[in-house]
């Protein structure tokens, strides 16, 4: 069932912006797999007048092969529509003359293929996966300690996902093992981060009450999008626990069960 606060959010409404990972689909090893009539209600919002983007923390692929995947499960969604961090911190690289140490998953490489990468003065850490080994965060660690001014860009701070056979831990577990290890604080590119999310509105050329955020992970997907002045429903998929409902610190505008009763609720408000 809806939270009855939840029909106030789309009075005003100009734009939705979608989570992927928990909301579209549940990730599993080689691809994913859609939540049942997700595909739909993606399809039902393109047709709407609203605006629709998709925002993801996902950097286990290069945006192009992710959203390759997506389009294998039904999903007919383009690249340009697609916010993922890894073009976000590629450009940063570019514009701030930053050289990284990659702690990356390896379907990302190509994503910082035109970025310089002799002599490092920074690292990224992105969802390595299987790349999360003890050398290779060790390795982190020592050109961050070999660094005058030691600087951590990570890709997302999640602290774990979904796939079909169970939780994940995420990139924010290692983000903060370097942190610890190393009295720093990273500089998080992707959710929660407003200039993330700005970088959304940016391109909608709409301001932040206009635009409705739904995700499945209450702190990333719906705090942050609030943080931004925007509203932000959670969905019960995904990394979604009862618990969430009672967060110390976040509160989501609205809770439904799915993709499919938030688009049902939206488009009734709009007579569509």
């Amino acid at each position: 069932m809806a939270d009855t606060k939840w029909p106030g959010c789309s009075r005003g409404l100009k734009a939705v912006v979608l989570d992927m990972c928990g909301v579209l689909y549940d990730s599993q090893e080689g691809g994913v797999v859609a939540i049942p009539g997700s595909a739909e209600a993606v399809n039902r919002l393109m047709s709407s007048d609203l605006q629709l983007r998709f925002c993801t923390n996902e950097t286990q692929a290069s945006r192009d092969k992710f959203v390759a995947k997506l389009q294998t499960a039904g999903f007919d969604i383009s690249a340009s529509r697609v916010f993922s961090p890894a073009p976000a911190a590629a450009a940063v690289l570019r514009e701030r003359g930053l050289r990284p140490h990659l702690l990356v998953h390896d379907g990302l490489l190509t994503e910082f293929d035109s970025v310089d990468k002799t002599n490092p003065n920074c690292v990224v850490i992105g969802d390595a996966a299987e790349n999360f080994s003890y050398q290779n965060l060790n390795d982190a660690f020592r050109v961050l300690t070999g660094l005058e001014k030691p600087l951590l860009l990570s890709l997302g701070q999640g602290r774990y996902y979904k796939e079909t056979n169970g939780l994940s831990l995420d990139v924010g577990v290692y983000m903060k093992a370097l942190e610890y290890a190393c009295d720093l604080k990273a500089e998080v590119i992707g959710k929660p981060s407003p200039m993330f999310f700005q970088s959304v509105l940016n391109d909608m050329g709409l301001q932040p009450h206009e635009v409705l955020m739904i995700g499945d992970d209450l702190v990333n997907d719906v705090g942050g999008a609030q943080n931004c002045g925007m509203k932000g429903i959670q969905v019960r998929t995904g990394k979604y626990r009862p618990s969430d409902e009672k967060h110390p610190t976040v509160t989501a505008d609205g809770t439904v069960d799915n993709l499919t009763q938030a688009v049902d609720m939206i488009l009734s408000q709009r007579g569509g």
